[in-house]
């Protein structure tokens, strides 16, 4: 076990985060539903119509180029409504839940690739380069597991998985199948498990810290042609479950955080779920709901639905202070500023309450270093960047952009001060990228 430390990076600390790591009330969803976009890399081919019953486990659709990859619904009940946009794009498939308990089994005296293909599991995993859905016919290098979430309120990946640490071992084993290289999996130094057939590494330092890409590329980085799956630590014992019972479960403890929310708390739920039975009795009045955290979540509302991973909500401020003197330009001291513009920063690293205004426009990029003090990887970020902006491919391979996935720009994006939307930049430029290649 070797302790890997980080100096890049920043840790936001957000008001709203969860103090009682106890996990309360069970709560039950009328509709649940299914976002395709989630699931990056696959194009989807419905299985399923409106108004088809459909079994906890069984295939709502399929992926257009690898018919064998599904998707699968996490709760028993009757398909309301497939919600497509233009060019008949599918946002969404929902289903009426209908309060039985019908789970698809599962064989496990066949091959092991396709348990998890026809599972929906193996959606739930990616693949390096161009952080996709894994295609099946490449075998990968090495398979990297992340075992904590170092982003702004991220729940504590140790209470989510709960008693499911029992199949870790199991699902290591299987992953290891997959791969003639090593299964790795980092933690936080002190919260690490023992894991059989497993190589395990500690992680020290500041977010992005918690990404599979950042933990990878500390340890063994993605060259051109190699492929590496990631996932993390809940996906794994989720794994591990399916082949020891023969079922996946839906289930999943999800975090309530945010300043918005009166007692920011974990909760049991099923993926999917409406947000608004998780929000019940909150007032969200002038907020914004994100699934998932601050810096890469998506913003959704209240009607809408847990989106992948399954496990986080935040709720913040839309504007904390909307009579503010000279608003964004203000110059009060309290005001919090990750490059101490402001002197808040003398009284230590107190909760600090931010909204979800931007505070200036887009402009061009300045050479400051800024990208690549918030990204712990052996690359530079800012040359990157301006490489994907301009496709150009051969310095795109040359500065690392295999190893790279939007969720590894999140904290650049926050801390730019020429307002860019790197996630975005990232994305499109992958998905380019890939085009191009294949």
């Amino acid at each position: 076990m070797a302790t890997i430390k980080l100096k890049k990076g920043y840790d936001l600390n957000l008001k709203g985060r969860i103090v009682d790591p106890a996990v309360g009330q069970v709560i039950k969803s009328e509709l649940y539903a299914i976002v395709p976009d989630d699931f990056t890399g696959l194009t989807p081919r419905m299985d399923k119509r409106e108004g088809d019953h459909v079994m906890a486990g069984e295939p709502l659709f399929h992926d257009k180029t690898y018919e064998q990859i599904q998707v699968v619904s996490p709760i028993s009940g009757v398909v309301k409504e497939v919600r497509r946009s233009a060019r008949r794009h599918i946002d969404a498939i929902v289903i009426a839940a209908d309060g039985s308990n019908d789970v698809v089994r599962h064989e496990l005296n066949g091959s092991p690739i396709n348990t998890l293909l026809s599972s929906g599991l193996w959606a739930m995993l990616r693949q390096r380069p161009y952080d996709i859905v894994p295609s099946p016919e490449v075998r990968p290098r090495d398979i990297f597991v992340t075992g904590f979430d170092s982003s702004p309120l991220a729940p504590d990946l140790t209470v989510v998985l709960g008693d499911d640490r029992q199949y870790l071992a199991e699902g290591v084993k299987v992953l290891k199948q997959f791969t003639d290289g090593d299964v790795y999996v980092g933690f936080r130094p002190g919260e690490e498990i023992e894991i059989a057939g497993a190589v395990v590494n500690a992680f020290k330092g500041p977010h992005p810290a918690g990404n599979a890409g950042v933990q990878l590329g500390n340890i063994k980085p993605v060259n051109k042609g190699e492929v590496v799956w990631t996932l993390d630590i809940v996906t794994l014992a989720r794994i591990g479950r399916l082949f020891a019972t023969g079922e996946v479960s839906h289930d999943t403890v999800v975090a309530l955080t945010g300043e918005c929310i009166n007692h920011p708390r974990y909760v049991r739920a099923t993926m999917g779920c409406q947000l608004s039975s998780l929000l019940d009795g909150t007032d969200t009045t002038g907020c914004r709901i994100i699934s998932g955290n601050a810096l890469n979540g998506y913003r959704v509302e209240a009607d809408g639905y847990l989106r992948a991973p399954y496990r986080h909500v935040t709720v913040i401020p839309e504007v904390s202070k909307p009579d503010e003197f000279m608003g964004w330009a203000s110059l009060c001291p309290s005001r919090f500023s990750i490059y101490r513009t402001f002197t808040s920063w003398l009284t230590g690293k107190k909760e600090v309450s931010m909204d979800a205004r931007i505070k200036g426009g887009e402009r061009a990029i300045v050479r400051t270093d800024e990208y690549d003090d918030m990204l712990p990887m052996d690359i530079y970020a800012e040359f990157l960047i301006k490489a994907i902006i301009t496709f150009d491919i051969d310095k795109m391979e040359q500065l690392g952009v295999y190893e790279i996935a939007p969720e590894d720009f999140a904290l650049a994006e926050y801390a730019c001060t020429s307002k860019l939307e790197l996630q975005r930049i990232v994305r499109e430029g992958l998905d380019r990228l890939r085009s191009e290649m294949s």
